[in-house]
């Protein structure tokens, strides 16, 4: 019988025959006369001695058969030798803890009529706080549910062989993330580096056959962003011939953009804030920096007053009109270029990016186990030290310090962050090595920027223009619908992708807590417009857990998707609903950034997209507290609380329910809560009601679909 042992990706044959000690085989015989004394020698009579020779003969043909089967079990094997190394490897593989996220998938008796809701609203009564068990089992079914999809995808991954991933190739092509057809080059580029790397991830997931479906049938939403009707089309021929100069925070220019929208008119905006040298051309053309003015190619029409004389007397859609016949001209304002006064990656190079380089080219960078896994693209931290100490004339101790400050400017670190950097075997990994930063961060095409990086506050302030200018003039004015074509196509948003690019090896502990809960927010809202024009948007819970899980971008060197930062900053690590592990364990990095309480008003201002979720605004740290309590009297007023007192019945947004531990110990210190965001006589109406015991809560449906 053949034996086959896989010892880290080598396959060894040994064959293996059982025979006596007594055997025939085992006998010396040099011819006839010598076999028969032996035979007398050991009293062995004639028959004894047929049977012997019957026996030796049944062996040499049976070794010659073992033989054949040695010879051709080799063969066989030398053919799927590699797809038994890539088995091999596929069970030792570095494989990433996805992070926790809520999808929206709840229970069923945990839905919106519950049987707590209309019980006795008594704090001190035990029964009001019953319902926090049952949440706290369905987290524990879903995480069991969660982590059984897993295993069972990775088991079907590592069975897969190379044969179905060249079979499936193409077709994967059709279910892969990035439904726009009109990707630009930053993202195209992109979508280039999220392929996997050859033996970290098997390019075929049996799972995405369940996904055919699903995308089918969201095709018809994402249409909605990809083409165009054939109005749209007309309108896309004159777009760059209507030019409206605008710039941040002027309320005739919102009523300019009012206008032309309600006409169903494309325009080229051009805020004279974010494009400076505009203002001079604007000075230049009509002696005045004063916005808005509108341009029809190179006719002036004014400003806002201009506009709504024209568009009474019928002159203005005579000229809408021409604007399909005439051709281009010259002289006529242009569109903001790629570019144009824009300072991300500008800067000087970075002295240590160019020793890192070095060291990249120096050291062996390569596959490595530790602790029984297998880790990609590492490097032993005594070679670094080594390296370091001939390039620098370091001593070894001075070499292992500058090697820690290397770590600490995010060129680096520890693949299981133990330690930050010491001499000896430990394994380290450079940053664009990491397979979690290579695959799902969005804001590393070109890998690290090695431009010294700028203060993490003069990059907030620059995405908060930034954010400002498209969520003014791209989003209606109560917040609730996105333009999300336009905001694709615009330069403000190229301009906010290279912009994010810095944000590679920023230094977050400079900021405060108010900078802090604004950059957040305002990139958390940003981010996830991002995601939507690069995944297309989610309409199922599967599809979430992608968008809120696997959508990153890499912040001093740390991967933070939409779930981390909202339930790992800025709810200060607090798990995720129907989740039982927190987004940062204890050797984390980012926990150290994490807000050391949760912060509730960020309920009231982080938009993923939803028709249910709140108004979607531009937060400055100034003001950030005022700001936010704004959003969530806005949210209570308009529909996040409907109180109604003859039938005492409370109607309330599910998420003071799912975040409810961020609002009060039970449902009473949460509705309590609420109602400061109310006006003053339905607040009073609603804590009549509490006192009285005799209130009914039920919960709002949650419209996941989306806010175009």
């Amino acid at each position: 019988m053949d034996e086959r042992v896989i010892c880290e990706g080598n396959f060894v044959l040994s064959s293996k025959t059982q025979a006596s000690a007594t055997s025939p085989c085992d006998v010396p015989s040099k011819d006839e006369g010598n076999l028969s004394t032996v035979m007398e020698s050991i009293n062995i009579n004639e028959e004894d001695h047929n049977e012997l020779n019957k026996q030796k003969h049944e062996a040499k043909n049976l070794d010659q058969v073992l033989k054949q089967q040695e010879k051709a079990s080799t063969v066989l094997d030398g053919q799927n030798l590699t797809e038994v190394n890539q088995l091999s490897e596929g069970v030792t593989v570095e494989e990433k803890d996805a992070d926790p996220v809520f999808d929206g998938t709840e229970a069923p008796e945990l839905e919106t009529d519950k049987a707590f809701s209309s019980q006795n609203m008594d704090p001190a009564d035990p029964e009001v706080q019953v319902y926090a068990w049952p949440e706290k089992a369905v987290a524990l079914r879903n995480f069991v549910r969660e982590k059984s999809a897993v295993a069972v995808s990775t088991m079907l991954r590592r069975l897969s062989s190379k044969k179905n991933q060249e079979e499936l190739g193409d077709y994967n092509d059709i279910v892969t993330k990035g439904h726009d057809k009109d990707q630009d080059v930053e993202t195209d580029s992109k979508e280039n580096k999220v392929s996997p790397k050859d033996g970290e991830q098997s390019l075929w997931n049996p799972l995405n056959f369940m996904k055919i479906r699903r995308n089918a049938d969201s095709q018809s939403k994402t249409d909605h962003l990809e083409h165009a009707s054939f109005d749209n089309l007309l309108q896309e021929t004159i777009q760059r011939r209507i030019i409206v100069y605008t710039r941040l925070g002027c309320q005739e220019c919102r009523m300019v953009r009012s206008l032309l929208n309600m006409k169903r008119l494309k325009y080229v905006e051009i805020n004279i804030d974010i494009f400076p040298t505009r203002k001079l051309e604007l000075e230049k053309r009509t002696g005045s920096s004063v916005v808005p003015k509108v341009y029809l190619n190179d006719f002036l029409v004014g400003g806002l007053d201009e506009l709504k004389a024209m568009d009474e007397s019928g002159q203005l859609d005579e000229k809408i009109k021409d604007l399909f016949i005439e051709e281009s001209i010259p002289t006529a304002p242009l569109p903001p270029l790629p570019g144009e006064d824009d300072e991300s990656g500008n800067g000087t190079i970075d002295d240590m990016a160019s020793i890192v380089r070095k060291m990249k080219e120096s050291i062996i960078i390569k596959d490595r186990f530790y602790k029984m896994r297998r880790f990609s693209n590492c490097f032993v931290g005594s070679e670094a030290v080594n390296f370091l100490s001939e390039d620098q004339y370091f001593e070894r101790e001075e070499a292992v310090e500058f090697g820690r400050k290397l770590v600490g400017m995010h060129f680096f670190q520890h693949i299981t962050n133990e330690n930050i950097f010491e001499d000896g075997s430990h394994l380290y990994r450079f940053l664009e090595h990491d397979p979690v930063i290579m695959t799902q961060c969005y804001n590393f095409p070109r890998g690290v920027i090695e431009v010294k990086p700028k203060p993490i506050t003069e990059i907030a302030s620059r995405l908060r223009f930034l954010s400002y200018a498209i969520i003014e003039a791209y989003v209606s004015e109560d917040g609730r619908h996105v333009d999300y074509r336009s905001i694709h196509s615009c330069e403000e948003f190229k301009r906010y992708l290279r912009t994010i690019e810095e944000l590679q090896r920023v230094d977050l502990e400079p900021l405060s807590r108010e900078e802090k809960l604004a950059f957040f927010i305002n990139l958390y809202n940003m981010m996830a417009i991002h995601a939507i024009l690069t995944l297309g948007f989610p309409a199922r819970a599967l599809e979430r857990r992608t968008f809120f899980g696997d959508f990153k971008y890499v912040i001093g060197g740390c991967a933070y998707s939409l779930s981390a930062i909202h339930n790992g900053i800025l709810r200060g690590n607090q798990r995720p609903p129907y989740n039982i592990t927190k987004p940062f364990g204890q050797r984390d990095k980012r926990i150290k950034v994490a807000f050391p309480y949760p912060e509730p008003l960020v309920h009231f201002a982080l938009v993923c997209g939803t028709r249910s979720g709140p108004a979607l605004r531009c937060y400055s740290p100034g003001n950030i507290d005022k700001e936010l309590i704004e959003s969530a009297r806005d949210f209570i007023k308009t529909g996040g609380l409907f109180v109604d007192s003859e039938s005492s019945v409370a109607s309330i947004t599910k998420i003071l329910r799912w975040y409810s531990v961020d609002f009060g110990k039970n449902e009473v210190e949460v509705l309590k809560h609420a109602a400061n965001y109310l006006e003053p006589q339905k607040s009073e109406d609603l804590l009549e009601l509490l006192s009285s015991t005799q209130l009914k809560v039920t919960y709002q449906p949650y419209d996941w679909s989306a806010n175009y």
